[in-house]
């Protein structure tokens, strides 16, 4: 059974950087649809950005608002995914999740993924 651990979040000021790293374990990451979401105090978890397989062609696709913003990659031979989140804005403030997708259709709903990270906090300070 697949694990994720996500690590990376932090307290940064409006306009900085921070890379989010999602480490899956116990299972064939390169099979996987890999997604990020997160979720604000209050409010439901959104979309953030999603990568496919490499057989795929390792598509990406992201949220309009960090659309520009964020970059999304993968690494098969680290298991790991990354989120790169470049002038970070107040309102990107979140827990924000990494998810594995085996089962296909969107990446884009929560609901589409089988298996969850326990989150990890990002803070933007105005």
């Amino acid at each position: 059974q697949v694990q994720l651990v996500e690590s990376g979040g932090g307290l940064v000021q409006g306009g900085g950087s921070l890379r989010l790293s999602c480490v899956a374990s116990g299972g064939t990451f390169s099979s996987y649809h890999m997604g990020w979401f997160r979720q604000a105090p209050g409010k439901e978890r959104e979309f953030v950005a999603s990568i496919t397989t490499r057989l795929a062609g390792s598509r990406t696709s992201y949220a309009d608002s960090v659309k520009g913003r964020f970059t999304i990659s993968r690494d098969n031979a680290k298991n790991t995914v990354y989120l790169q989140m470049n002038s970070l804005k107040p309102e990107d403030t979140a827990v924000y999740y990494c998810a594995v997708n085996q089962r296909g259709g969107s990446l884009l709903i929560a609901a589409q993924y089988e298996t969850w990270g326990q989150g990890t906090q990002v803070t933007v300070s105005s």
